[in-house]
Parts: structure tokens; sequence; C-alpha cells
């Protein structure tokens, strides 16, 4: 019996591996010996077993068997798993990919779970961001306390104090927007981020450039004899503003109306990661929003390029010439950014872009008064404002 069962590890088809394994055990001459275990197998009915390999070791876990082709079944490569499937046993046929929300290890013998990634405030990105926005936010509303103080002087009162008023709240609107795109995607944040940075943003352009027509407008009425003089105090600036935010409130509604933006998961763009965002919608109509947006800043541009010789007294739409250079250069430069970034800091881009644009209007247009505001009373006479106005003439 002790016989029997050491000879279950072994076929009779292989009568050279039968003989050189028991020729030690048994006396006698080797064909003997595997006749009489040929005849021991036969009649007992011994179970076979396939025997291991001799071509090569086991194929271990991570890695699956190729056959050779021109060798016998029993001798295989063994190849490394591809990327996103695994083995954990030894020698399988095949790799197998991972369940949904997981992924391969290094060694491609188990699968791990996906870590949830989004912009959030507990990152280090989300926390600067989150701040800086806050920080810009208060100089916003800073500035805006100090023109409604001094609203009665003449640096204030030059240029239409609601169109000022209006674009500074709606700069301190642009900083707080931003806050919107950090933290996870909600159905309500996923629809309202882009259309409030949008229609903000372009109640703020068109701000800028009501206040750049406008200038433009009252240094020709103030030639003798000029025609432009009735096209001042007829409320042009109200009218440009809202105008041109109106067109952009009906691409939002349109673009909530047909396709409107929802959360939304990716578990293929990066192997460990599952990100979270908010899926666009209708991507031609986010980029219909950028677009208007970058159209009214060339135009304002444009328009305060052709301005920027102005006498002292007019010197605002220098101001505003560098002001929509710096808006124009942030916004032409996101889009590539945007495209060739993953997951979060796609997201991280686009506020990146609110706040150094919004930062560039803010700093551009409104410092340099509170300089002379603050620091400077004696330049805040109308007979300063005037003086480069009459040199001119």
């Amino acid at each position: 019996m002790e016989l029997l069962s050491t000879q279950e590890k072994f076929i009779p088809n292989y009568k050279c591996d039968i003989q050189n394994r028991i020729v030690g055990v048994i006396g006698g001459p080797t064909s003997e010996v595997c006749l009489h275990m040929t005849n021991i197998l036969s009649t007992y009915k011994i179970p076979q077993k396939r025997p291991q390999s001799l071509c090569n070791d086991y194929c271990h876990s991570g890695s699956s068997k190729v056959k050779i082709e021109g060798k016998p079944f029993c001798c295989y490569d063994c190849f490394s798993c591809p990327e996103g499937k695994v083995t954990n046993q030894k020698d399988m046929d095949d790799c197998l990919p991972c369940p949904e929300g997981q992924y391969p290890n290094n060694n491609h013998d188990s699968c791990l779970p996906k870590q949830i990634v989004f912009l959030s405030y507990e990152d280090l990105l989300g926390t600067t961001l989150a701040t800086t926005s806050l920080i810009f936010a208060c100089i916003a509303t800073v500035v805006l306390g100090i023109f409604i103080k001094y609203q009665d002087t003449p640096i204030v009162k030059a240029n239409n104090r609601n169109i000022t008023y209006l674009l500074l709240v709606s700069l301190v609107l642009s900083f707080l927007c931003s806050l919107l795109f950090i933290g996870q995607p909600e159905k309500l944040t996923c629809l309202l981020r882009q259309t409030a940075f949008g229609i903000i943003f372009s109640v703020a352009i068109s701000c800028v450039l009501a206040k750049t027509i406008i200038v433009i407008l009252a240094f020709m009425a103030s030639v003798p004899g000029s025609k432009m003089r009735r096209w001042l105090g007829k409320h042009l600036d109200n009218y440009i503003v809202v105008s041109c935010s109106l067109i952009q409130v009906v691409v939002c509604t349109i673009w909530l109306a047909i396709s409107p933006p929802y959360p939304d998961t990716d578990i293929n763009l990066v192997a460990d990661e599952i990100i979270l965002g908010c899926n666009e919608g209708s991507t031609v109509m986010f980029y219909c929003v950028l677009l208007y947006l970058l159209f009214l800043a060339i135009v304002g541009f444009n328009v305060a390029f052709q301005g920027r010789h102005l006498p002292d007294s007019f010197n605002e739409t220098k101001f505003i010439f560098f002001s929509l250079l710096c808006f124009c250069s942030v916004w032409l430069s996101f889009f590539p950014t945007y495209l060739s970034t993953k997951g979060k800091y796609m997201v991280a881009v686009e506020i990146f872009s609110i706040l150094s644009s919004s930062a560039g209007l803010l700093g551009c247009i409104f410092f340099p008064k509170c300089f002379v505001i603050l620091l400077r009373p004696d330049l805040n006479t109308k007979k300063q404002l005037m003086r480069g106005k009459k040199e001119e003439i």
C-alpha cells in the first residue's frame, strides 16, 4: 500500500519519468519495474494526475500562462498581467480585470479600492484658493466702502458712480463665486457655478466697457461744436450694461434648458482614483459663455486702446486698457491650460483664472483712485481734474 500511495503521483504514459523516480525504490531492471507498475496502475485504476511541468516553474500570481508553440502542453511562458488586470493564483490561464471602483496593485496580484478625489477645502490647494478668494472679496468690499464714503469727491463723481458701484459689487461676487467650485460637487452647485460665473463676469466687463465708452464720449463732447453732447446724459452707460449682460443671461438660460451641468464621476481618467466633478452638459454652450466674455473684453480693450492718449483728466482709459489687457491674457492662456489638465486641477485652473482676472480689474482700475483719495487728497479736486483738459484744448 505504501507503494501504491507513492505511485498516485505518476501517469503511466510518462514511462521515462516513472523509471527515473522508482528505480531507486524497487530493485531489478528498469523495464520490468515499469511494466510491473503499469500493471498495478491498470489493475487498481488508481487516479491519474497531470505531472508538474518539467519545462518551467509555476507562473506566480500577477502573471498568466502563455503556450509555447511547438512544445508540449505542459511547457509555457509566464507574462506579467497588463495594466488594469490581475491574477491572485498560480498558473492562471488569463488575467482578470478588477471590479469597478478598484485598481491593481503594483504586483498585479490583488485589487485595491480607488481613492475618491475632488477639490475639497481640506486640500492644501483648495484651502489656498478659498482663502485667496475671501481675501480679495474683502479687499473689493473695502474699496467699495471707500468709494461710498467719498462719493461726493470729484474723482468718484467723474464717471457715473452707479456704474462704479455695480462694477465693484460684481467683482466682489466674482471672487465669491469661485467658492462654488470647491467642495464635493452637488446638483445645485453644478447648476450654479458656471452660469453664475458667466453672468457676473459679463456684468463686470459690461461696466468696464460702458465706463470706457463714456470717458471717450465725454472727451469728444468737450471739443467746441461737437455733436457728441447729445449722447451724454441719456443713460447710455446703463443701456450698454443691461444689453451686454442680457445676452449672456439668454445664453446661460438656453444652456440650462437644453443640457444643464450635473454631478459626474470619472473612474477611467486616472487608474487609482475616482474623480468627482461636474459634467458641463453641453460643452459647446460652456465655451460660448467663455467666448462671449472674451469678446466683450476684446471690444473694451480696443476702445480703451483708442483712447489711451487722452489727457490726464481722462486717464482712466489707461487704467482700463491695462486691466483688460490683463483680463484677455489670463483667459487666452486659460484654454490650453484647462484642456491639458485632469481631475481637480482643471477646477483649480478655472478658479485661478477667475481670481487673477478679477484681481487685474480691481487693481488696475481702482487702486490708483484709492491712492489719490486716501493719500493724495490734494489731487482730488475739480480744478486738478480739469487741468489736463484745459491744457489739451
